[in-house]
């Protein structure tokens, strides 16, 4: 069959649908990079935010007047089993991609399969399809251990379940191998690994770390009371020439009873004394977070603590969400802002962002960028060790390889750059 997939969401998504590419190809199939031409649509779907779901939907009501073969998967289909709109199509969960080849052929034959209550613990090392072949993307575990009071993300991964080391480290070895330049390692929460089975993500790293070659890891989101557990060990690993200066920690708010509305297990407090300790250990340090503005609640003053903590730390990488209540969630029974409101609470923020980060401090250096993105206007897009973006025009290089440049300007996301 020619098989079109629509991937929504993370990168834990985009690595599932890598991983049903190749167990697809390896049946016999064909994946084809247009709606047309494909006689079967496999939709990979997102339900952390209301606007992927919404887009899927919407989609998928199109391929259906189309009169194409569906098959669901991701979190919609396992999170909105019971959604009308599912009821005549295939689904299949987000610990049951293993079996998708299988799910495909039923489907083909007009069997309507709904396959949602597997395990999936030999899910690494499975043939696979880079969409991008300078980046290998490895999952850590699957679920987390947090109950956040807006999450509906939870009841589609459930519980924490990390994957062994050997298993991680065996595909860690074969993307070295492979020749691949970045190895971003993902979950729902990288900062839970190991938790269920008696290791920590420093142990994990350390044993990964330990793989010679050519390469940058980029460690995917962490809690900050996780972090807060490990974070002396965790500056050491940063330190280390294979690990991209760069680390993902979400705030949310600054406001303590916010944080305690949304169930989150940590305190403003904690997220600046981590912030500053680790910027003390490694000054350029890119440090992203996630914001969400507009939480049932949320009053003036719990606002400016968010606009104030961002203005005094100058987070150079801020996600910035409008709180959308998402069905069958705590927060979604609290009483809900005003949306004007929470427009323009996100329009002051993306403001002050735009005012205090500026990149100035990045004119002039000079080092090498791993090419991994084809830019717009014939030019390429690299990452340098602080994964910030680096810009080269009028360059075409190909994914992977490594340059040395020099940046001659700066912009709020991005940094521009010659070759050297």
């Amino acid at each position: 069959m020619k098989i079109f997939i629509r991937t929504f969401g993370c990168t834990l998504n985009q690595s599932d649908s890598e991983v049903m590419s190749g167990l697809l190809v390896k049946a016999g199939h064909k994946l084809v990079d247009n709606l047309d031409s494909a006689d079967l649509v496999l939709f990979n779907t997102c339900t952390v935010k209301d606007n992927p779901e919404k887009r899927f939907f919407s989609e998928l009501e199109k391929v259906n007047k189309l009169k194409k073969k569906v098959v669901v998967a991701g979190c919609v289909s396992q999170a909105d089993r019971y959604d009308e709109r599912l009821k005549n199509i295939s689904v299949v969960g987000v610990k049951d991609i293993c079996s998708i080849g299988e799910i495909v052929e039923r489907t083909a034959e007009r069997d309507v399969v709904r396959l949602l209550g597997g395990k999936d613990k030999e899910r690494l090392n499975l043939p696979k399809i880079r969409r991008n072949p300078a980046v290998e993307i490895i999952p850590l575990c699957t679920g987390c251990l947090g109950k956040c009071s807006y999450c509906k993300t939870r009841f589609a991964r459930g519980e924490l379940m990390s994957y062994d080391v050997r298993a991680i480290k065996k595909q860690f070895e074969s993307a070295v191998k492979d020749g691949v330049k970045e190895i971003w390692l993902t979950s729902q929460d990288t900062g839970a690994y190991g938790k269920d089975i008696g290791l920590s993500l420093p142990e994990l790293l350390r044993v990964l770390l330990s793989v010679k070659g050519d390469y940058r890891v980029r460690l995917g989101m962490l809690n900050p009371n996780h972090a807060l557990e490990f974070l002396d060990e965790l500056i050491e690993i940063y330190k280390h020439p294979n690990m991209f200066r760069f680390v993902h920690l979400p705030v949310q708010s600054a406001s303590n009873k916010i944080l305690k509305l949304m169930n989150r297990k940590y305190r403003v407090e904690d997220f600046v004394r981590i912030v500053k300790k680790l910027r003390k250990a490694i000054p350029k340090l890119t440090i992203a977070t996630d914001i969400i503005v507009g939480f049932p609640g949320e009053t003036e003053e719990d606002f400016k603590r968010t606009y104030n903590l961002l203005q005094e730390l100058r987070i150079p990488v801020v996600n910035l969400t409008k709180f959308c209540p998402r069905p069958g969630t705590p927060a979604k029974r609290m009483k809900q802002l005003d949306t004007k409101i929470i427009k323009q609470r996100s329009r002051r923020i993306g403001e002050l962002q735009a005012k205090i980060i500026n990149n100035q401090e990045w004119l002039d250096w000079q080092g090498n960028i791993i090419i991994d993105e084809l830019g717009k206007d014939y030019s390429t897009v690299g990452r340098n060790d602080y994964y910030k973006p680096v810009v080269v025009k009028n360059v075409k290089l190909k994914l992977g390889t490594v340059v040395e440049v020099r940046v001659v300007n700066v912009m709020q996301n991005y940094l521009e750059a010659v070759l050297v």
